[in-house]
């Protein structure tokens, strides 16, 4: 399979792709301003004392704004600009920012929508301006694409191993790359991590749920009974958030329509390995590698939801591979609304659900660790790689230099987005080098 590029990866959309976007961040935004829906899961749980006024919402603003802002310019805008593809780090972050820090209700549709209009008009300039630069550092920043897509492919191995013990993670190891050697062998165009990814994934879930029986059956043979309590205060509150985020039902299912329409448009990527493959129209691929995803994060969008009356701006995520697969926007409206309608209803369930089954729950922690893990490693391997692209040895001083700073001073810019900032900032500083004429690019 191919994991690079074309060069001078576009951000060229249609007028029906424009105003998707424009009214998707509008959306977003209002939906924001109410307190119903938040991208970034980790101002939701800030989100219940705003609602129940304890909080300013200046001060949520602040908030959000500390928690997304790293992500929106160290890793959103980087990673569209380099795969000519959208992402929601780009797109929904600065939504919540904006939403929360309207002061009225129908200003916040109106800063959502002028977000939308940067994102769709001013990219694509700062895109041609970055790629008639002497240093292509958009270009060379594709070269993240291969320990991207490969190391990622590697997250349940490293979450069986948290969870399981170093056995189960070497048989897991072990599957997984026979799994991708099979793949390249036998279908070298399909994504070499699709089939390791969802043996994987499998094999976790299938060890939690099996350690949750096994857990059930011995309570009921020793008498252990589930004590219920009526007038659990936890309970109270899941009840009044899930009864809130019902009442908005309707809303919720436009917002469903909306983010499966961008998906179905394939000008989106859910995720920083699905945006590889939506620029390389490996929509199928993506699908697989989002649905995985997933796991890892029902329980705590589940979760947070339940404790603080606000949902993910995206709901459990499983709009973004619906959507790929989607053959047209009209079935993706519909499919998309039906989803996030399901997933409202469903969140008192899926709450009691969870509760049940704890090493479930554990196996979400893990996943989510591991891809942070997978992901942070291919970053920042591939932001190197980049570096000598664009610079030699010259790049990957000031790069790597630019990151080890990062660290040094505290992480002003968070981890994971700390590397793809570096690239950017050192391609500024290479082609000023040039200018003075202190450094030649190198050819090719």
């Amino acid at each position: 399979m191919s994991t690079t590029l074309a060069a001078g990866a576009g951000l060229d959309f249609t007028l029906a792709q424009q105003l998707t976007v424009i009214a998707l961040c509008a959306l977003t935004a209002y939906i924001s301003h109410m307190a119903l829906a938040v991208f970034n899961d980790g101002v939701r749980p800030f989100m219940l004392d705003f609602i129940q006024g304890r909080t300013t919402r200046s001060a949520t603003t602040a908030v959000s704004f500390g928690l997304s802002a790293g992500f929106i310019f160290g890793l959103g805008a980087p990673m569209a600009l380099s795969t000519g593809v959208l992402n929601p780090w780009l797109v929904f972050l600065p939504t919540d920012i904006l939403g929360i820090l309207a002061p009225k209700k129908w200003l916040a549709p109106i800063l959502g929508g002028a977000w939308g209009a940067v994102v769709v008009f001013g990219l694509n300039g700062a895109n041609n301006v970055a790629h008639d630069l002497p240093v292509d550092f958009l270009t060379a920043m594709q070269q993240m694409s291969t320990p991207i897509l490969f190391l990622f492919s590697l997250f349940p191995v490293l979450a069986i191993t948290k969870q399981f013990g170093r056995r189960w993670g070497g048989v897991a190891g072990v599957l997984e790359l026979a799994l991708v050697v099979m793949t390249m062998k036998l279908w070298p165009n399909m994504f070499a991590g699709a089939l390791a990814m969802a043996a994987g994934v499998l094999m976790l879930i299938g060890l939690a749920v099996s350690k949750d029986v096994r857990q059930r059956r011995a309570d009921r043979a020793a008498n252990v009974e589930e004590v219920v309590l009526e007038d659990d205060p936890m309970a109270s509150l899941f009840s009044a958030s899930a009864a809130r985020l019902r009442r908005y039902l309707p809303l919720f299912m436009v917002l469903g329509a909306g983010v499966c329409v961008l998906a179905q448009m394939h000008i989106f990527g859910g995720g920083e390995a699905t945006s590889f493959l939506i620029a390389k129209g490996q929509y199928s691929e993506a699908a697989q590698v989002d649905f995985y995803r997933v796991f890892g994060f029902i329980p705590l969008i589940a979760t947070t939801a339940l404790a603080s009356g606000a949902y993910g701006i995206a709901g459990f995520t499983l709009v973004y591979p619906i959507g790929y697969l989607m053959p047209n926007p009209f079935l993706a409206a519909v499919v998309g609304a039906l989803v996030f309608a399901v997933e409202v209803l469903a969140l008192s369930w899926i709450g009691r659900v969870l509760g049940k089954l704890p090493s479930v729950r554990d196996s979400s922690e893990h996943l989510r660790s591991a891809i942070g893990d997978t992901l942070q490693l291919a970053i920042l391997f591939g932001s190197l790689m980049a570096a000598n692209a664009m610079g030699g040895g010259l790049g990957i001083l000031v790069v790597g230099g630019l990151y080890l700073l990062n660290e040094a001073m505290g992480r002003p810019v968070v981890k994971m987005a700390a590397a793809p900032a570096a690239v950017i900032v050192g391609g500024v500083l290479l082609n000023l080098l040039y200018w003075l004429d202190l450094f030649t690019p190198i050819k090719g």
